[in-house]
């Protein structure tokens, strides 16, 4: 316990002997000091990690150092002591900041207790202190990958709104990283020290998602036992990620844009309005002005989420980053699960950059992790893969091959249809199927696609059904 600095504040001499004595036996390196003054000269040129003061002293007291260790944020705890004990002392003790109080004739058992808590306590602190940076360091922005243009401009749009306290909805495919965008922007906000609490509305059934939410109170349905607790209330002066957000009833729906527009709720079978502190970040693998059009969702609702919109590009289109994510997992793959470290042979990795990754980006990562472990040597080749990617990969670099016309002729109509469809097909799964995307990779309108689809027949391949 060496490692540990004990400063002992007093004006009185006797008293700073006894108590150097006690914490000697423990080890600890003890220094001392005559009043408040001398201290706070000590402060300044060493680190203590904690510091036993007297109430009663010249100069400055023991609440005016107190007070100073708070003001200056000073890592040292405080611990108060006096023979002038009455509980307004302790409690303008506690108020200032002072870890403990103890009051005279004082017992060595006593000291050495007090003083070993404010040394775990302050052991504690800096462990929360040491993981709250680790989180903040694994959700920067720089540690989401992708050097692609598509991915810089999501980049630029994230460290623009990061600080700004504005509800975000983060719209993209399943298996894009939209929790991992959510993280981002909480752990570099000033709302980082405080909870980020993610709710997965679609995986939670809805009888159950707005306890789930909002808590409840004892008795307000059968087999509420007990009061508890909703995600708003843990959320508390940070952030809550409304995953899947389209899936929400309307009912859910109301009370969430009430929750926006009042920033208060109450918790299911109470009455009492709980105040919401909580920055709001949706996200949807769907295109909500859908939703929205069809009735599925309430449009005041979507404007309410929609203040900042964040686009996340398939991983088809942006496949200049499949290298590097490639590295990143094989990398994530052999830290965390011991994997096999892993390379892959050119052909291979053309192979992935052809293929379309229905399950983007989470797609890959999983593939990643089955080669490590599945490969003997430590390059994938291109007969290592699935045949599923070997077989993406061949269609989606396929071209509609040149027509020559024999001498018996050909069915214009016929040919102008089959190329057509050939068209729609290409754009239909370059865009996973998403009508208005492919309608504006062909500059058609999306009625005039549907109808298009129909006369051809067309059906989405389950290959695509992510969504």
């Amino acid at each position: 316990m060496a490692d540990y600095n004990i400063l002992i504040v007093d004006d009185e001499i006797q008293n700073r002997e006894y108590l150097t004595e006690i914490l000697c036996e423990e080890n600890y390196n003890v220094t001392g000091a005559s009043n408040g003054k001398e201290a706070i000269a000590k402060l300044s040129q060493d680190t203590y990690h904690v510091v036993l003061t007297d109430l009663k002293m010249p100069e400055l007291d023991g609440l005016g150092l107190i007070k100073y260790l708070i003001d200056n944020r000073l890592k040292s705890i405080g611990i108060i002591y006096t023979g002038y004990g009455s509980v307004k002392t302790a409690v303008d003790a506690m108020r200032l900041g002072a870890f403990d109080y103890i009051t005279k004739p004082f017992k060595a058992d006593e000291i050495k207790v007090v003083v070993k808590k404010a040394l775990d306590h302050l052991a504690l602190q800096e462990e929360n202190i040491y993981l709250k940076q680790q989180l903040k360091d694994r959700y920067r922005f720089n540690n989401i990958i992708g050097n692609s243009e598509k991915m810089q401009q999501v980049f630029g749009m994230i460290d623009k709104i990061a600080s700004t306290d504005s509800s975000v909805l983060i719209l993209g495919e399943s298996g894009t990283g939209k929790e991992l965008v959510a993280r981002a922007l909480h752990f570099n906000s000033p709302r980082s020290q405080n909870p980020f609490v993610p709710v997965n509305c679609g995986a939670i059934p809805e009888e159950l998602l707005e306890s789930e939410l909002f808590g409840h109170e004892k008795g307000a349905f059968t087999g509420a036992f007990r009061t508890r607790i909703g995600r708003f209330e843990l959320a508390q002066g940070g952030s809550i990620f409304l995953d899947e957000v389209s899936e929400m009833s309307p009912n859910l729906q109301v009370k969430l844009l009430r929750v926006i527009q009042e920033r208060e709720f109450e918790r299911v079978g109470g009455v009492k309005s709980i105040r919401a502190d909580v920055r709001i970040i949706a996200a949807t693998n769907k295109i909500l002005d859908d939703e929205v059009e069809k009735g599925r969702f309430r449009e005041d609702l979507y404007y309410r989420l929609n203040v900042i919109p964040v686009q996340l590009p398939p991983l088809r289109e942006r496949t200049d980053d499949i290298p590097l994510l490639i590295k990143h997992f094989s990398d994530k793959c052999s830290e965390e699960k011991s994997c096999n470290m892993i390379t892959f042979s050119r052909k291979a990795t053309s192979a992935l950059v052809h293929y379309r990754w229905p399950g983007n980006v989470r797609e890959l990562e999983n593939m990643v992790e089955r080669m490590a472990v599945l490969c003997d040597g430590p390059e994938v080749d291109l007969s290592d893969l699935p045949d599923k990617i070997l077989s993406g990969a061949a269609n989606s670099t396929s071209v509609v091959p040149s027509i020559d016309i024999p001498e018996s002729g050909i069915d214009l109509s016929t040919a102008v249809s089959e190329f057509e469809k050939s068209i729609i097909i290409q754009a239909l799964n370059r865009s996973n199927w998403i009508k208005n995307r492919a309608a504006k990779l062909l500059h058609v309108n999306r009625t005039t696609l549907v109808e298009k689809i129909k006369k051809q027949k067309l059906q989405k391949p389950t290959e695509y059904n992510v969504s």
